[in-house]
């Protein structure tokens, strides 16, 4: 597959994508070319309609969909000044995700692939978060080593290339954002999580609390998050420790759990020559220099996408689409299939099928 060539060979013209992410509570739009130009896009956030719940409603979700999907659509083309026409594919988020909100996406992905004669992408989102490295980093070749930590997710993967994936670890219960959004919410931070435990932690001590690390140093492995997530409660209920504190010691036994499984994954299936991170809680500050210093000890290249390409985002999506292309040797002009119109949205969707079942994953991607 090879690593992305960025080129300045102006007889070479990269295809133009279209992507559409609606898989969870946020709607965004992306033009991406393949040479790694974001021509535009937009992301409209939900936090104010799932917040006075403390998390998604799925319902509430996908009725937001729906009432801002096409006006975005209409914005960013506007925006770049183009129609259908100048489009080469739409790639649209097929799952895994929350039902409503991937069918809204798809089918509105659908409609204009019908509508412009173009081929449909349907992309898994979680290689929309794995290719996105490569998005913003040229050089970054395959294969590599990704930790892949998004809202519902936590996986270790081999990234052969475009649609080659080996999975090393997952969770057995919670995944890590999961882990931190039940802790703001013990911690009444309210919704999103993430960001508040993070800025929380800033103010405490992180060796202040006893809270475990689950499944460090075991052979098995996989994650597992929810014993931390009950012992953060038990601290919260002791009434002995500082707010602060605990959200600081929570992040700081976060950490060393993904530094210990990582190992175990590096003695089971390294060297790779690159340490990759993904995904929401990629956006953490605390986790990212973790993992730098991680990839530096064992001698990896690190990259992370930008901050705004760790949260969910339709260039991530359009990218996968163009990732795509190239793989399948797209050319100007040529014709391209793409997936059939038919196909279905998926509420679970694994990256590795082959991969087996883990003992209390079995509702995991």
């Amino acid at each position: 597959m090879g690593s992305v060539t960025h080129t300045s060979d102006t007889s070479i013209v990269p295809p133009l994508v279209l992507g559409i992410e609606s898989s969870c509570d946020e709607t965004a739009v992306a033009l991406v070319r393949g040479d790694g130009t974001i021509v535009a896009q937009a992301i409209a956030s939900q936090e104010a309609e799932h917040a006075p719940y403390g998390g998604v409603v799925p319902e509430i979700a996908a009725r937001a969909h729906a009432e801002r999907l096409a006006p975005m659509i209409a914005r960013v083309m506007g925006e770049a000044g183009i129609g259908l026409d100048d489009i080469d594919a739409i790639a649209a988020t097929a799952g895994p995700g929350l039902i409503g909100g991937v069918m809204v996406g798809l089918v509105s992905g659908k409609a204009l692939a019908m509508a412009s004669d173009k081929p449909l992408l349907a992309v898994n989102h979680l290689e929309g978060h794995a290719l996105s490295p490569r998005l913003a980093d040229a050089g970054l070749a395959f294969p590599y080593l990704l930790l892949l930590v998004s809202g519902g997710h936590c996986q270790i993967l081999a990234v052969d290339g475009v649609g080659q994936y080996r999975r090393l670890a997952t969770t057995i219960d919670d995944a890590l954002g999961e882990a931190f959004d039940k802790t703001a919410k013990i911690l009444g931070l309210g919704y999103p999580g993430g960001p508040a435990v993070e800025r929380l932690a800033l103010q405490g001590d992180p060796k202040a609390v006893p809270l475990p690390r689950p499944l460090k140093g075991s052979p098995e492995p996989h994650f597992s998050f929810a014993g931390l997530k009950s012992a953060v409660l038990r601290a919260v209920e002791s009434g002995s420790h500082d707010p602060a504190d605990i959200a600081a010691s929570f992040q700081q036994a976060a950490v060393d759990c993904l530094i210990d499984r990582l190992d175990q994954a590096l003695e089971r299936a390294g060297p790779f020559p690159a340490l990759v991170v993904a995904g929401g809680v990629a956006a953490n500050r605390t986790v990212r220099a973790a993992l730098e210093a991680f990839a530096a000890k064992h001698a990896m290249r690190f990259t992370a996408p930008p901050l705004a390409l760790c949260t969910d985002n339709a260039a991530m999506i359009a990218w996968a689409g163009c990732e795509r292309l190239a793989a399948e040797g797209w050319q100007s002009g040529a014709v391209f299939a793409g997936d059939p119109l038919d196909f279905l949205a998926r509420p679970r969707w694994p990256l590795d099928p082959a991969a087996e079942t883990v003992r209390g994953a079995g509702v995991k991607a």
